[in-house]
């Protein structure tokens, strides 16, 4: 079994190109076997986007385990913030630069390890984590995001509560002000201001 978390060198490329509307602007996206959601933007992503505070996000922001790219490119077309983008995943990073030029659109995509490549700090960190990854990575994605949010600066994911969402709102609360902007068919979007 490949994880979207994982380089897996024999795994074949079937690449297909998929039409989204999201806030009612069309947006086209590569996408590919090995990758998260290749069938196209899923639910949990969907609803973190729809509520985003578009007007607020500027400065730089960081869409950490990019995959193909929807949250950066959506967040580059909608918005006059500089974004990054950073996974694991060298398919999807690929993808996520080739998917930015198909939507005309500047990001600044790379590898990294978590934030081993990460050293700028940043307003915005926004992620739909890789759940699978388990709790200890999982706490390393929303905990190391302290050291690279500026003061006052903001990480924004969306969790399941089937995934544990009501744990990590818990954790996330000894460490960040939290807030939770919507649940919606499970899924919680949840806001962590760096405090």
């Amino acid at each position: 079994m490949t994880h979207y978390f994982e380089n897996d060198p024999h795994l074949k490329s079937h690449e297909i190109k998929r039409k989204v509307i999201i806030h009612n602007h069309s947006f086209s996206f590569y996408t590919d076997d090995g990758v998260f959601s290749k069938r196209g933007l899923d639910f949990g992503t969907r609803t973190l986007l729809e509520n985003l505070e578009l007007s607020k996000i500027q400065g730089d922001v960081l869409d950490f385990g990019c995959g193909y790219g929807p949250i950066a490119i959506f967040l580059a077309k909608e918005t006059s913030a500089s974004i990054d983008a950073v996974d694991i995943n060298k398919r999807s990073i690929a993808l996520a630069k080739k998917n930015a030029i198909l939507n005309q659109v500047v990001i600044d995509v790379w590898e990294s390890d978590i934030y081993s490549n990460v050293s700028k700090k940043y307003d915005f960190i926004i992620t739909n984590p890789p759940i699978r990854v388990g709790k200890k990575i999982l706490y390393q994605i929303l905990f190391g995001a302290k050291k690279h949010l500026k003061e006052k600066g903001e990480l924004w994911l969306v969790i399941h509560k089937d995934q544990g969402a009501k744990t990590v709102v818990k954790e996330l609360e000894k460490q960040y002000y939290v807030n939770i902007i919507c649940k919606n068919k499970g899924f919680f979007i949840i806001q962590a201001i760096n405090n």
